[in-house]
């Protein structure tokens, strides 16, 4: 938890860098210190140690990988960009499946110094993937990087009515979102399932949710709905999935209120599923393509701004309550309210098929942005090709 409150609150600070020197080299840099954060902390001989270790050099190299890439993927979008972000945002939800039974196999077989040895041999691969990240210029780039480190940051962008209020809803979101990472399979437990029960439960929502994101990401494109709305909605959704999680009632027979948890929590891993693409997709929209990686690492900030209130105040309410029905009613609450902010949204979003089009041309549906002429630009090719697919 650490490590995923250090890479969220350092986001920004990887859309700086990237912004400055491009997404390649920050990312492939975000990838050895992930590495070296997971190594460092296989010798750990205290707390302080793993918490230097994973908190802050792996939790920091993260966010140099997330934000420039999920940033750097929009970029290279114009028809199906929303897709494309919950395609490539599924695997987070894969890897919530397979990692705890291959970590658990991992510390079985290696001990816990052994697992985080591999996990440093295996989160080194970003390096190469990073290097894939190819660097295009599109129209409405700043000829410059930015100057100052508030221009860099993209500070700037909050100024913007549409984005403070996406901003401000977001960061309420955030308060609820991550309860269920950390107290789903506690609330399992609580509610009398085992440990291969509560498992099952989470597994049923991480499944849910990396398969609504690639439905999500399709329905957004067609462009039957404006992506602010649909926001809206799964945002409301994900809140009223966390209130029925609390609101599971316990029976006398374990199989019956074991079915109906199961039930609840595969519709919030749908409705979670169907917000994570359209958070980031809604972007562009908001800020223009040329600020999107800007954006994208303040959103990760926004929402671990929410997320450290979350989690504690969760805990906090099970000690005081005896179980975790008011805490996931409380942070239930958090995300509905966010999900209210979110219609001070426009519903109209700037239109994406070009201004010079014939007007016999089919309209393009599913899209923030005109089709950019794409400049790729490689190292050994000083003249770029303009390239209209994205």
């Amino acid at each position: 938890m650490q490590e995923f409150r250090s890479e969220k609150k350092t986001g920004p600070v990887g859309s700086a860098l990237s912004t400055r020197w491009g997404a390649r080299p920050v990312v492939m840099v975000g990838g050895i210190l992930t590495s070296l954060g997971f190594i460092f902390s296989a010798f750990a001989g205290s707390l302080l140690h793993l918490y230097l270790g994973l908190g802050v050099l792996a939790g920091s190299g993260w966010a140099l990988v997330f934000a420039p890439a999920v940033g750097t993927l929009s970029r290279y979008f114009s028809r199906r960009r929303v897709l494309a972000v919950g395609l490539a945002l599924t695997g987070s939800g894969a890897s919530s499946l397979l990692l705890a039974p291959a970590l658990q196999l991992l510390l079985h077989t290696f001990g816990w110094r052994g697992a985080l040895l591999l996990l440093g041999a295996i989160t080194l691969h970003l390096t190469p993937c990073g290097a894939l990240l190819r660097p295009l210029a599109l129209p409405g780039d700043p000829p410059a990087a930015p100057h100052g480190p508030l221009a860099a940051l993209g500070l700037g962008l909050f100024a913007r009515r549409s984005f403070l209020v996406f901003a401000l809803g977001t960061a309420m979101v955030g308060g609820g979102y991550f309860v269920p990472y950390v107290h789903l399979a506690p609330h399992a437990l609580d509610q009398g399932l085992g440990g291969y029960g509560a498992a099952l439960v989470v597994a049923v929502a991480a499944v849910a949710d990396a398969g609504a994101r690639l439905v999500c990401g399709w329905l957004a494109d067609q462009g039957w709905v404006p992506l602010t709305r649909l926001l809206a909605v799964f945002g409301a959704l994900t809140g009223l999935g966390l209130l029925a999680v609390g609101l599971v009632p316990v029976v006398g027979n374990e199989e019956a209120w074991g079915g109906s948890l199961l039930a609840t929590a595969g519709a919030y891993g749908l409705s979670t599923g169907g917000y994570t693409p359209l958070v980031f997709g809604v972007l562009p929209g908001l800020v223009g393509i040329e600020g999107v990686v800007q954006a994208t690492g303040l959103v990760m900030m926004l929402m671990s701004l929410g997320g450290l209130l979350g989690p504690p105040l969760s805990g906090f309410l099970r000690d005081e309550t005896g179980d975790f029905t008011t805490s996931f009613l409380v942070c239930g609450s958090l995300v509905l309210s966010g999900s209210f902010i979110y219609l001070g949204l426009p519903g109209a979003m700037p239109s994406c098929h070009p201004a010079w089009s014939p007007a016999t041309a089919p309209p393009e549906r599913g899209e923030l942005l005109p089709i950019p002429q794409v400049a790729l630009l490689s190292p050994g090719n000083p003249h770029s090709t303009l390239d209209t697919a994205c």
